[in-house]
C-alpha cells in the first residue's frame, strides 16, 4: 500500500513516465523470455523428429542442474561471508536489512597488540609520552597499498573466472600441451593478467575504476562482484557439462599408469572433474577473503581517519576460517599437480621425466602437506577460544603469519629453482641413462593414445621385376589406378554437369562400388570411382530472383550426382561418366547411365538432396508453392516434398514458435503453408550431427553413398511397387578425442588420444541420423554410451549395403602418420638420438610442391589373397628423398581398421616421390612435351604421384592434365608410368604400361652398400 500511495503522490507526468519505463522493462523481459521459450520448444521438436529427444533433455537437465547448484552454492557462500563481514566490521551500522548492529560497537576499547616493525613508519617518534601516546594502527600509505592490492586481486578473480567461462581467454594449442586442463588461477596467472592490464590503458582504467568503487562502497561493490563471480562460475559449469558427465560415468580402462598406479580412466574422466572443482574452490576462496578483508579494513571510516585499527577477534576468526579454505584449496592444487606431471613437457620426452619424479613430485607432496598444515593451523586459530580483548593489525598471530609467509616464499622460489638445478647438474651430463625408462613410457603411451600399437610392421623387399605377365595377373589393380584427381574432376563437372548456375559440386568423393560394366558380362567387379553430389547453392541464384518465397519454398533441394571411373578418359581427354546429366522426356528425372548394366548396379531412383554440405537455409515443404525439382531443357520440372524429414508446421503456435526461432515473422504471415507442411532446418549435415553429439569430433570430409539399404529378404512386394525411394546417404566419421591420456605426446595436435569410434549415417532426403559404434572397446565411447544409451547403435545394426562403403578416414590417417614419423622408433636409444626419424614426402601438384596426402587404392597387398580398398601413405627419411616405408589402412569387411606398415631396406635405394618427380622433369621427351604445352594460352598440370604396390614391386603413376589459361576445362593429356629403372609416357594408362616394358632403363639399379643419389631438383 505504501508503494501505491507513493505512486499516486507523483505528478501525472511522472506517473506516466514511470509507467512507460516499467512497461518497457517488463516488455523487454517478457520478449526475451518468450524468445527463449520458443527456442527451447523448437529445439525439442527438432530432436523429437530425429528420435533423440531424450538425449536433448538429458543434456539440458545436466546443464540446468550445474547452473543452479553452482550459482546458489557460490552466491550463498559469498553472500554469507559478506553479510558476516558487514555485521562484524567496525564503525557505522550495516547497510543490509535484517542484520543486527555490529558487535564491534562495544564501549570497552580493546588493548592493542604489539606493532610489527613494518608499521613503525607512521609513529610519532618525538612524542614524550612513550609508546602509549603514539598513534596506533595501520597508517594511510600501508592501508592504501593493502586495500588496492586486495581490490586488484578481487578484480582479477572475477575477470579470470568470467573470461574462462565466456571463453575469452582461449588457450592456444601450445598451452594445451603444457596444461591440458582449465587455466587455473595461480600466481603465474595473476602476474600475467596484471601485466596485461598494466600495458593496456583501457584495462587499466576499468580496473582502477572498479578499485575506486570498492574503496568507496566496499559492501555494495563486493555484493555486485560476488553476483558476477557466481554467474561466471555457474556459466563455467554449464559449459563443462561434458566434463561432469564423463567424470561421473567414466569407465575403467583396466590399464594403470606407471607412475601412480592409477587406472587410465582416472586421467581421462576423474582428473578433469577434479580440476573443475579446484577452479571453483580457488575462485570462491580468493574472492571471499579479498572482499571480506577489504570490508574489515575500510570499516570505521578508515580512509577518512587516515589509519585502520586492525582486526578484532571475531574478524580474525572469520579471516582465519577463509584462509583455511584458501590453503586447503592450495593443498588440493599441489596434490592434483602431482598427477599432472604425466603431461609435463619439461624433459627430453613428453610426460614425467627423471627431474619431475625425483624433484617436482616430492616438492608437490611437501607443498601439499604444508598447505594442509597451514589450513589446519588457521582453522585451529579460528576455532580456539581466547584473544577476545586483543586488537591485532593482522588477521593471525605473528608466528602463524611467519610460518605462512615462509611457506609461500619456499613454494615460489623452490618450485622452479631446485628442478632446474637438478636438471642441469645431474640429468643433462647423463641424460640417456637417466631418462631411458621415461622415454620408453612416452613411446608406449603415445602409440596407445594414437592407436599405433595395432600397426602390423613387416619388411618389404622390392624385387623390381615388373613384367607384363605380373600386371596381367593383377589386372584388378591396374584397372583401378586413379588418374583423375578430385580437383580437375570438379572443374570439369562445374563446366559440363552443373546444368544451372544455382547448382554446385562442392566436393568429390573416392569410393568403390561393385559394378557390372561390360554388356553381356553378369559378373560385378569392384571399381574405384569418383562421386560428386549436385547440390543447390542458393547463394548462386541471380540477385533479381532472390526472394523469401524462392529461398524457403522454391529452391529447396539439389538433384543428382555424377559417378566417374578413376582410371579412364574419353577420346577428348575429358572424364568418362558412369552416371551423369538429368534425362528428359518419359524418363524425366532419371540420371543417365553409360549402359544398362550400370543402371542395374547403381540404385539411382529420384536423387533429391535436401540435406548436404552447403545447404544452410531452412525450407518449408510441401507448401502451396511448387518446389523446383530439376531442369528439363529450357524449362523446369516441379515437385512437392513427401518425406518424413523436418518438423510438422500444422498449427498457429508452431508457426509462432518457428517465426521467433528463425526471427522471421513472414512465417506467420505467409499464406503458402499447408496443413501437411514441414519446416526443414539445420540441413547442413555437419552442423546437424554436431548439434546432436557436440562431444564428438567429426571428420572434415563426409562422403556420399548411393545404396539401397533394404535387404532383398525384407523388401516386400508392396515396397517394390511403390515409387522408388531415395538412395542417397551421407557417411560421416566421428572421433572420440581427449587431451588427458597420460604420457601420450600430442605433437602438433590439441589432443593426445583419438579413436574413430563412430560412423554416422545421414539420409540426404529426410535428414534422419544414425550413430553406429564401430570401435566398442574405446573407453570414451563406452562412457558416452552410459550417458546416452538411446543415441548409439552397434555397427552390426548398420544395413549391409551401407556397411560395404565404410572406409578408413583420411583425417585419422593424417593424425596417425604425423605421430608415426617419430613413434615408429620403439627403441629408447634410437628414439633419443632421433637417428631414424621420418617425414611425409613432397610432390609436385600443378606446378607447386605440396605434401603428399593419403590416397585410396584398390590393390592386393603383398600378404593379402585378393584386391581390397586401402588408404596408403608413403614415408621418406628426414632430409632424404628415398622411400623408407608406406602405411596401408584396410577398409573392407572384417579387415576394416587394420594397419600395415611395410618398411623398405635401408641399404637399398627405393625411389621416393620427390626423386620420381625429378626423373619426370629431367626426362628429355617428357620435359620437352611439357614445355611445348606451357606456351601462351595453355598450361600443363602434374597430378598426384601414386605409388602402387604390385606384388613385390612398386609402380609409379602420375597423370598430366592440360588446361586453357582461361575458362579452365582440364583434360587428361598424358599418363607417366615408372618403375625403379624405366619411365614411359603415353596418352592412356594401358599404352604407357605397354611402352614401359620396351623403354630402356635410365639407370642401373643401386646395389646394397652404394650411396643413393638425390635426384631432387635443386
Amino acid at each position: 500500500m505504501g508503494l501505491v500511495k507513493q505512486f499516486f503522490s507523483f505528478s501525472p507526468r511522472r506517473r506516466l513516465l514511470l509507467v512507460l519505463i516499467l512497461g518497457l522493462f517488463f516488455g523487454l523481459l517478457g520478449t526475451i523470455a518468450a524468445m527463449a521459450i520458443c527456442r527451447l520448444v523448437a529445439e525439442s521438436l527438432w530432436f523429437h523428429n530425429l528420435g533423440f529427444l531424450s538425449v536433448l533433455w538429458q543434456r539440458w537437465q545436466a546443464q540446468f542442474l550445474l547452473v543452479m547448484v553452482t550459482f546458489f552454492v557460490s552466491w550463498g557462500f559469498l553472500w554469507l561471508n559478506g553479510a558476516l563481514a558487514l555485521q562484524l566490521r567496525l564503525g557505522d551500522a550495516p547497510d543490509i536489512k535484517g542484520i543486527p548492529k555490529p558487535l564491534a560497537d562495544a564501549p570497552t576499547p580493546l588493548p592493542p597488540a604489539p606493532l610489527p616493525w613494518w608499521m613503525n613508519q607512521g609513529r610519532d617518534k618525538g612524542s614524550k609520552g612513550g609508546k602509549e601516546d603514539r598513534p596506533w594502527g595501520i597508517t594511510l600509505p600501508w592501508l592504501l597499498l593493502i586495500t588496492v592490492a586486495l581490490g586488484w586481486l578481487l578484480c582479477i578473480v572475477c575477470f579470470h573466472s568470467g573470461a574462462i567461462a565466456l571463453e575469452l581467454r582461449k588457450t592456444q594449442p601450445i598451452s594445451l600441451i603444457n596444461n591440458p586442463f582449465l587455466e587455473q588461477l595461480d600466481l603465474a596467472t595473476i602476474l600475467t593478467i596484471s601485466r596485461d592490464w598494466l600495458t593496456h590503458p583501457l584495462s587499466l582504467v576499468l580496473s582502477a575504476g572498479m578499485i575506486i568503487l570498492l574503496l568507496v562502497w566496499p559492501g555494495a561493490s563486493y555484493g555486485i562482484m560476488s553476483m558476477a563471480l557466481s554467474l561466471s562460475l555457474a556459466w563455467l559449469g554449464r559449459n563443462n557439462w561434458t566434463t561432469v558427465l564423463k567424470g561421473l560415468a567414466g569407465v575403467n580402462v583396466n590399464r594403470s599408469d606407471p607412475l601412480f598406479g592409477q587406472d587410465i580412466g582416472f586421467y581421462l574422466f576423474s582428473l578433469p572433474l577434479w580440476e573443475l572443482y579446484r577452479f571453483w574452490i580457488v575462485a570462491l576462496g580468493l574472492g571471499a577473503i579479498a572482499g571480506v578483508a577489504l570490508i574489515y579494513l575500510l570499516g570505521a571510516d578508515s580512509l577518512s581517519q587516515g589509519r585502520s585499527p586492525g582486526f578484532n577477534r571475531p574478524q580474525r576468526r572469520h579471516l582465519q576460517a577463509l584462509g583455511a579454505v584458501v590453503f586447503a584449496a592450495t593443498g588440493l592444487s599441489f596434490w592434483l599437480e602431482r598427477y599432472k606431471l604425466v603431461y609435463s613437457p619439461q624433459g627430453v620426452t613428453f610426460g614425467a621425466s627423471y627431474t619431475d619424479i625425483t624433484v617436482r613430485l616430492p616438492l608437490d607432496n611437501l607443498f601439499s602437506f604444508l598447505a594442509i598444515a597451514v589450513a589446519v593451523l588457521l582453522l585451529w586459530a579460528a576455532l580456539r577460544k581466547g584473544g577476545q580483548q586483543r586488537q591485532r593489525l593482522g588477521p593471525v598471530s605473528p608466528w602463524v603469519l611467519w610460518f605462512t609467509l615462509g611457506y609461500v616464499a619456499v613454494a615460489i622460489v623452490g618450485a622452479p629453482t631446485l628442478p632446474a638445478l637438478i636438471q642441469n647438474a645431474i640429468v643433462q651430463p647423463n641424460e640417456l641413462q637417466r631418462e631411458f625408462a621415461y622415454i620408453r613410457r612416452t613411446i608406449d603411451h603415445t602409440r596407445e593414445g594414437f592407436d599405433l600399437e595395432k600397426i602390423n610392421a613387416q619388411p618389404f623387399q622390392p624385387q623390381n621385376n615388373l613384367t607384363p605377365a605380373i600386371l596381367q595377373e593383377n589386372e584388378a589393380t591396374t584397372r583401378n589406378i586413379r588418374l583423375w584427381d578430385t580437383r580437375p574432376l570438379l572443374e570439369t563437372n562445374r563446366q559440363l554437369q552443373q546444368l544451372r548456375s544455382y547448382y554446385s559440386f562442392p566436393k568429390a568423393f573416392i569410393d568403390r562400388y561393385n559394378l557390372k560394366t561390360e554388356p553381356g558380362n553378369p559378373t560385378a567387379e569392384s571399381r574405384q570411382v569418383l562421386v560428386a553430389a549436385r547440390e543447390l547453392d542458393y547463394g548462386a541464384v541471380k540477385p533479381i530472383a532472390r526472394s523469401w518465397v524462392n529461398e524457403h519454398l522454391v529452391y529447396t533441394h539439389g538433384y543428382g550426382f555424377t559417378m566417374s571411373p578413376v582410371n579412364t578418359a574419353a577420346e577428348s581427354g575429358l572424364p568418362e561418366y558412369f552416371v551423369k546429366d538429368i534425362s528428359e522426356g518419359d524418363r524425366g528425372g532419371d540420371l543417365l547411365t553409360s549402359n544398362p548394366q550400370i543402371r542395374d548396379s547403381i540404385p539411382v531412383g529420384h536423387p533429391r538432396i535436401y540435406y548436404g554440405q552447403i545447404t544452410s537455409s531452412y525450407v518449408l515443404a510441401p507448401s502451396q508453392v511448387q518446389e523446383l525439382d530439376y531442369p528439363s531443357g529450357n524449362d523446369n520440372v516441379y515437385n512437392h516434398y513427401d518425406g518424413s524429414g523436418g518438423v510438422p508446421l500444422n498449427s498457429w503456435w508452431g508457426r509462432l514458435v518457428f517465426g521467433a526461432y528463425f526471427q522471421d515473422w513472414q512465417l506467420l504471415l505467409t499464406p503458402n503453408i499447408k496443413p501437411e507442411s514441414r519446416v526443414l532446418f539445420r540441413r547442413n549435415i555437419q552442423q546437424r550431427v554436431q548439434a546432436i553429439a557436440p562431444f564428438l569430433r567429426f571428420d572434415s570430409e563426409p562422403y556420399l553413398v548411393i545404396a539401397d539399404p533394404r535387404s532383398p529378404e525384407t523388401t516386400t512386394a508392396k515396397d517394390a511397387q511403390e515409387a522408388e525411394p531415395n538412395y542417397l546417404y551421407w557417411i560421416i566419421d566421428a572421433y572420440t578425442i581427449s587431451r588427458h591420456y597420460p604420457y601420450s605426446d600430442p605433437g602438433d595436435q590439441p589432443f593426445n588420444y583419438i579413436r574413430n569410434s563412430v560412423k554416422v549415417i545421414v539420409d540426404a532426403y529426410d535428414g534422419s541420423v544414425k550413430f553406429y559404434v564401430v570401435e566398442p572397446t574405446d573407453p570414451l565411447i563406452q562412457t558416452w554410451q552410459r550417458v546416452f544409451p538411446d543415441l548409439f547403435e552397434p555397427i552390426g545394426a548398420m544395413p549391409q549395403r551401407l556397411y560395404e562403403h565404410i572406409r578408413y578416414p583420411v583425417d585419422m590417417m593424417r593424425v596417425q602418420s604425423q605421430q608415426l614419423r617419430k613413434y615408429h622408433m620403439t627403441d629408447p636409444v634410437v628414439f633419443y638420438s632421433q637417428e631414424d626419424q621420418w617425414q611425409i614426402p613432397q610432390e609436385i601438384y600443378g606446378n607447386d610442391p605440396q605434401t603428399v596426402a593419403p590416397y585410396y587404392l584398390i590393390t592386393k597387398l603383398p600378404t593379402a589373397p585378393q584386391e581390397e580398398f586401402i588408404l596408403l601413405l608413403p614415408f621418406t627419411p628426414i632430409n632424404r628423398p628415398n622411400l623408407i616405408a608406406w602405411l596401408a589402412a584396410r577398409s573392407d569387411g572384417e579387415n576394416y581398421g587394420k594397419l600395415l606398415l611395410y618398411q623398405f631396406p635401408k641399404q637399398e635405394l627405393v625411389f621416393g616421390p620427390e626423386q620420381m618427380e625429378a626423373r619426370i622433369n629431367q626426362d628429355p621427351v617428357i620435359s620437352q612435351q611439357i614445355s611445348l604445352w606451357n606456351r601462351q594460352g595453355s598450361r600443363s598440370l602434374q597430378g598426384n604421384l601414386l605409388i602402387i604396390p604390385v606384388e613385390q614391386s612398386l609402380l609409379y603413376v602420375e597423370p598430366i592434365y592440360l588446361e586453357a589459361q582461361y575458362n579452365s576445362l582440364p583434360i587428361l593429356a598424358r599418363v607417366v608410368v615408372m618403375d625403379n629403372q624405366r619411365i614411359a609416357m603415353a596418352e592412356t594408362l594401358e599404352a604407357a604400361l605397354d611402352e614401359l616394358f620396351v623403354a630402356p632403363a635410365i639407370a642401373e639399379p643401386i646395389q646394397a652398400g652404394e650411396i643413393a643419389p638425390d635426384l631432387t631438383p635443386q
